[in-house]
């Protein structure tokens, strides 16, 4: 027997599909929006109380289980504390970040990083059918806001390296707004916007054929050309998938090294 020593985790394929809560889970993600936005500009300063569970509840017209989940999330994050008989209390302005690309993350699998420039193609909301709602493992029909972006080495902007199809709710059309202009992984975009942290992500790396002529024409490649294809699907601590994405490779310029270690038992 072997160990698989990377740390990378490569799943098989995506056949869990979305809850049929997803649509009040874009409620609890505003809701979550709204109080870190003020965290963060000092509405509610550290050091100072939220309004309680029934004020909340009432501002934003939501059920106590789903004001008691975004609270929870914020203290999961660090930006507050809960105590009985005293509330929430306020303990940082930031979120402690509990993701970040690393060596041994998929990001670095694929080699992205500062040195590759993101440059965006497209911003459109799409609904998801066929091959692709299989896929990515969410259910036929869904609506998603799709960002479609092409990778560049620094050095050689002529020569992109991969292209990649990321899709999120719909509800978070502003970060679609922001990626042309951020640097920063969209799933941090959205930690950051609306303290939607991941917990984990469930990869499938497949050999695959071209047929999608956007991406043909952005890779400079044939029709039915060999591609790495590359899958992702972003949970956060739910176990609610909130992001999914598609990235291609030409087949000759993707590498995946790894090691294996003899097991004891």
């Amino acid at each position: 027997m072997f160990e698989h020593m990377s740390e990378i985790r490569v799943f098989p394929r995506f056949m869990k599909r979305m809850s049929s809560n997803q649509m009040s889970r874009t409620n609890s993600a505003e809701i979550a929006r709204q109080l870190l936005e003020g965290i963060v500009n000092g509405r509610f300063p550290v050091g100072s109380l939220l309004p309680t569970e029934f004020e909340l509840c009432e501002q934003f017209n939501a059920s106590r289980y789903t004001i008691r989940a975004v609270l929870q999330e914020l203290q999961d994050q660090g930006l507050v504390s809960r105590r009985k008989n005293v509330g929430t209390r306020v303990e940082a302005s930031r979120p402690k970040a509990r993701f970040r690309p690393t060596l041994a993350s998929v990001d670095d699998l694929v080699q992205f990083g500062v040195e590759h420039m993101r440059r965006v193609q497209s911003v459109e909301t799409v609904t998801v059918t066929g091959d692709l709602a299989r896929e990515i493992g969410c259910a036929e029909g869904t609506p998603w806001l799709r960002i479609s972006s092409i990778r560049l080495d620094e050095g050689r902007a002529d020569s992109p390296m991969a292209w990649t199809d990321i899709y999120i709710d719909p509800a978070y059309t502003d970060i679609g707004e922001l990626v042309s202009t951020s640097p920063e992984l969209v799933s941090s975009l959205i930690e950051a916007r609306y303290g939607r942290q991941i917990a984990e992500i469930e990869q499938d790396v497949r050999a695959s054929t071209l047929a999608d002529a956007r991406v043909a024409k952005a890779l400079g490649l044939e029709a039915g050309a060999a591609v790495l294809k590359i899958l992702r699907r972003y949970l956060d601590a739910s176990g609610e998938a909130f992001e999914f994405s598609v990235t291609v490779h030409p087949a000759d310029s993707f590498s995946l090294s790894m090691r294996l270690k003899r097991s004891t038992a």
